[in-house]
């Protein structure tokens, strides 16, 4: 049994690895990959593995991991930030799912439980997929990555009451009390999880961290992650949302980043694990039979599933750009859609007829996702320029158009109010040059309103939008926004409506730093890069280079667009000029107590430099600093010496100081 099991894996990982570098080299996402590599080995292709129940237990351990270092990276803070999304949005989008689904399902079967049910399948979307997009794009904090993260967990968090209501709707009857008790363990049981991590998290963390052993620490973290699942899963919650919660335990301890590093290995071990489960569901010969109806089904479900999508978001005030990308990346079938499917088919709600189109649909919708995700932000962004959709969205453009600013001249605009934003316009303010901030967060417009700042709410990849801050009259623009796509289109519009101004874009990403300087931006600052250049820095000042080499060194790496750490053109001997190293010299500083035979002395008296090496270079008395002292400089009791030399000398200089041979 256990040699079967070895061999199955091995065909896993083996066929896995050799799909996924191919449709790499087409550029196609490991994904897709991974689910193809599925379809083909699983027992509806060529048969190489027919026990799947060992290879999706596995594939459960790499959605837990996933959600938990998702959980990880979030933060309790962060989810109180998305509140909105989580309620209105995912409450929206669940509803309305729901109830259009049940409403064409009963147009077709005039069976109103059975519709219903239908509408519990399709409500769900992929937390795994599309959670897993987002990481790998950086877009999880983009604002349609908040959106969609938003309506994901609530989705989750829906997966107890729908499980709750299938025996009611197979006609098996269900008491109310019954579900208000189990909805009511689940509740206390994520309270009592978000509790725990102000109080017995953080001191069992603590205390694991000081015994010094790397493997008690990755031990208890596993536990933590697997521990915190298995309990959720008992009081009926998904295994992924517990996973999810025990991230964000974790999130707010001083350990994230350490647990994070330590569960990555395992996390991208497993999930591509998951993705071959899924792919192992595909009856490739059932498809082919019922190839129309499967079609017609993938296209009911992403047509609907976009649109409420689309509705949920723009109820919570998201921008119609933000909207259609959220819409189209919920489109897809979610994995715990299939548990309630299997559930649904016990109890007679579906056939089996029905649950083999139902199957291969949802597998189809979600190895289409990686490629529609991929392209959202351009359709949407395409979608919103077209004329007709301007004049039918034109009550939403006068709202954000309303309360601009008369016209300016000669100012800055920053676009995104995150933090880069929110320091940039702290100095602005203080050097008394004007600014105006166009952001997309309509509860930090309103906020930052209230403080004074001159902050509208607006979508910056709209021409009018940027004409009604003064874009052809800025001398400066700034964009800081987490959302690559816009930022492109950003840059190009304000190029080509103002030739003259300057464009400083901040980017996460390395590979957009040649598009957007082609695009027309003056400078791109990456933060990797930026934030190499800080730390380099500092080690060669404490390595005593000149500041001036450094300073060239900077400018020389800033100026040619970061090209010497990207590895390309510039050769390490170009990276600065070859310059003699300085002795190994240090500064240091030494106070003289009123008794030490130094009082009253000056400094030719003692004989300093003669009799130690070093250089006294100031002398700092109460608030009054005396650099370069004359050699008649008397010390008093309480005088701060600071003085330079060999490291070697510093340290005779110090016992000289102290009275001592």
């Amino acid at each position: 049994m256990e040699l079967e099991f070895l061999k199955s894996l091995v065909i896993v990982l083996g066929i896995s690895a050799l799909v996924v570098f191919l449709l790499h080299r087409l550029k196609i996402p490991s994904i897709v990959g991974f689910l193809i590599a599925g379809t083909i080995i699983g027992p509806y292709g060529i048969g190489l593995v027919r026990d799947t129940h060992s290879v999706e237990a596995l594939a459960e351990i790499g959605v837990v991991l996933l959600l938990f270092t998702i959980g990880i990276e979030f933060s309790i803070a962060r989810l109180s930030k998305i509140k909105k999304a989580v309620i209105g949005g995912g409450g929206i989008q669940v509803l309305l799912t729901i109830t259009l689904a049940a409403v064409a399902s009963y147009l077709v079967t005039g069976d109103t439980n059975q519709s219903v049910f239908f509408g519990f399948l399709i409500a769900l979307s992929s937390t795994a997929i599309v959670l897993k997009m987002l990481a790998d794009r950086g877009e999880t904090d983009s604002p349609h990555g908040r959106v969609m993260v938003g309506i994901l967990i609530f989705q989750d968090l829906c997966v107890v009451p729908l499980m709750l209501l299938i025996p009611s709707l197979s006609g098996e009857g269900i008491s109310i009390a019954d579900i208000s008790i189990k909805m009511g363990k689940a509740g206390l049981i994520i309270a009592g999880v978000l509790l725990s991590s102000r109080w017995i998290v953080p001191v069992l963390l603590h205390q694991v961290v000081r015994t010094r052993s790397r493997e008690l620490f990755i031990t208890t973290i596993i536990l933590l992650c697997f521990g915190i699942a298995f309990i959720t899963s008992k009081f009926g919650l998904s295994l992924a949302l517990g996973a999810f919660l025990a991230g964000l335990i974790i999130s707010e301890s001083e350990y994230a980043h350490q647990a994070t590093s330590d569960i990555l290995p395992f996390k991208d071990s497993f999930i591509g694990l998951f993705f071959v489960s899924i792919g192992m569901l595909m009856n490739i010969g059932h498809m082919s039979d019922n190839c129309l109806k499967i079609a017609l089904a993938v296209m009911a479900i992403f047509g609907l599933k976009v649109f409420t999508g689309l509705i949920s978001a723009l109820a919570i005030g998201s921008p119609l750009r933000t909207s259609l990308t959220a819409g189209l990346g919920l489109a897809q079938i979610g994995e715990f859609s299939f548990v309630l499917a299997v559930a649904g088919k016990a109890s007679g709600l579906i056939t089996e007829d029905f649950y083999q189109v139902f199957l291969s649909s949802s597998v189809v919708t979600m190895i289409m996702t990686p490629f529609i995700l991929k392209s959202a932000p351009s359709v949407s962004a395409w979608i919103t320029s077209r004329h007709l959709l301007k004049k039918m969205t034109g009550l939403t453009r006068a709202s954000e158009g309303e309360g601009f600013p008369r016209r300016r001249h000669d100012h800055v605009i920053i676009i995104g109010f995150g933090l880069n934003g929110k320091n940039l316009a702290k100095v602005l303010k203080e050097a008394d040059i004007p600014y105006v901030v166009l952001e997309m967060n309509s509860d930090t417009v309103r906020e930052m309103k209230k403080k004074g700042e001159p902050i509208y709410y607006g979508d910056g990849t709209s021409k009018e939008i940027l004409h009604k801050i003064g874009m052809d009259k800025a001398r400066l623009l700034v964009v800081a926004i987490s959302d690559p796509v816009s930022t492109r289109r950003i840059v190009s519009i304000a190029r080509h409506e103002n030739s003259a101004i300057y464009i400083i874009v901040r980017t996460r990403y390395l590979v957009e730093m040649d598009e957007l300087r082609e695009l027309g931006a003056d400078e791109v600052i990456p933060e990797e890069f930026e934030t190499s250049i800080e730390i380099f820095s500092r080690v060669l000042h404490r390595y005593n280079f000149p500041r001036n080499v450094i300073m060239d060194m900077i400018d020389k790496i800033r100026s040619g667009s970061y090209t010497a750490l990207r590895g390309m053109e510039l050769p390490k001997r170009h990276l600065f000029e070859k310059c003699e190293w300085l002795p190994d010299i240090e500064i240091e500083g030494f106070r003289i107590s009123e008794n030490l035979h130094l009082v009253g002395k000056s400094i030719a008296e003692l004989q300093v430099r003669k009799k130690t090496g070093v250089t006294i270079i100031a002398v700092r008395r109460s608030h009054e600093v005396f650099t370069n002292p004359e050699p008649d400089f008397m010390f008093r009791g309480g005088d701060i010496i600071l003085f330079t030399g060999e490291r070697k000398n510093t340290a005779k200089a110090l016992d000289y100081f102290k009275g001592e041979s």
